[in-house]
């Protein structure tokens, strides 16, 4: 760890090292779901829940082409997977994508060590010798901040693709590193998805003559595709419905003129409560984000429609006039409720 903290264990996967930011995520089940979600990128992605790998890998759990974290730290491996359809195991899983994971690790204490003290960067080395250790520490202290990355870039499609469901109705959904449950949704309701590169300019998005625009999800610090912002200036007068979901909330609120800020250790799971403003409900929701936008600084123009019940941060904004609206938390879950499916009939019917 940055820190100086070693922490040994006992390697499975690829035999490889791994450097990032050390996060955890406090969901019981959806590790292939959370592995293949590109929101980790320069992530070691650790699991609170102690017995991982029980049910496999399954082809139709997939959340982009494949494992997008760094590394991955869990406390005890289960290699025999149980599962009633045909599953690979979390092994073979990380070998075949080239990715290192340990086990063995007190995981209760990395979770506790991450929650007093914030994020910190890490190195995971499978194998090592105790001689390098020093030299480890030395690397994981100078380890470059997440928040110098632009991660977006890396993550996102460099063509367009067309996902067609012989629909009426067209989306335009700017890929900053979407999970391939949310285009899933759209398809169901029938609408085509054009899943366009995140450099995309403004005009080259409306010559696809888009009903909606949907801002995916996706990694790093949201202040760095200022690409992608300056494209939603210019998307929003246009006046169509628009929907942003995780990253896409930020880049909204970004440009609009708001500002955000990096949480301490960042909200990541499947069964965080969220209130709806309008109704006063409460969701359990899931979410993955080491982000936040300040509430004081958005504008008139952009009101909070959600917020957190954890630590009251903003959850979802909606604009007072336009069909804008943008949630922090994944509605489309994968892990996680998959209850808040609603929030994707409710885009789809703003597109008139």
């Amino acid at each position: 760890m940055a820190d100086g903290t070693v922490l040994e264990g006992v390697g499975f996967g690829a035999q490889k090292t791994a450097e990032g930011e050390v996060v955890f995520n406090t969901s019981m089940t959806g590790y292939q779901e959370a592995l293949t979600d590109p929101s980790y990128s320069y992530q070691i992605l650790m699991m609170t829940y102690p017995l991982v790998g029980n049910y496999g890998i399954r082809a139709e759990d997939f959340e982009s082409s494949g494992i997008k974290t760094e590394g991955f730290i869990i406390r005890e491996l289960n290699s025999n997977a149980k599962d009633s359809r045909p599953a690979k195991n979390l092994d073979g899983f990380l070998k075949e994508y080239g990715i290192p994971g340990i086990q063995g690790i007190d995981t209760r204490f990395l979770t506790r060590k991450i929650r007093r003290h914030g994020v910190l960067n890490g190195i995971l080395k499978y194998p090592y010798e105790k001689k390098e250790l020093k030299d480890l520490k030395e690397k994981a202290s100078g380890l470059r901040n997440i928040s110098e990355l632009d991660l977006v870039d890396l993550v996102s499609t460099k063509n367009i693709i067309k996902h067609d469901a012989g629909g009426e109705k067209n989306v335009v959904l700017i890929d900053c590193g979407v999970k391939n449950t949310i285009i899933n949704l759209l398809l169901e309701r029938k609408v085509n998805v054009f899943q366009v590169p995140a450099k995309s300019s403004a005009g080259e998005l409306m010559d696809l003559n888009p009903d909606g625009i949907l801002i995916s999800n996706g990694p790093g610090d949201p202040q760095n595709p200022s690409y992608v912002v300056e494209s939603i200036r210019k998307l929003v007068r246009e006046e169509l419905p628009m929907f942003g979901i995780c990253l896409g909330l930020h880049l909204i609120s970004i440009a609009y003129g708001a500002e955000t800020y990096k949480l301490k250790f960042g909200h990541r799971g499947a069964n965080h409560p969220v209130k709806d403003l309008n109704t006063g409900r409460a969701h359990i929701t899931s979410q993955n984000h080491g982000y936040a936008v300040e509430a004081d600084t958005l504008p008139e123009d952009l009101k909070i429609s959600h917020i957190s019940l954890n630590d009251g941060s903003v959850e979802g904004i909606k604009h007072r006039e336009l069909p804008i609206s943008a949630l922090q938390y994944h509605p489309e879950g994968h892990p996680g409720p998959w209850y808040n499916y609603y929030l994707f009939d409710e885009f789809v019917a703003s597109m008139k």
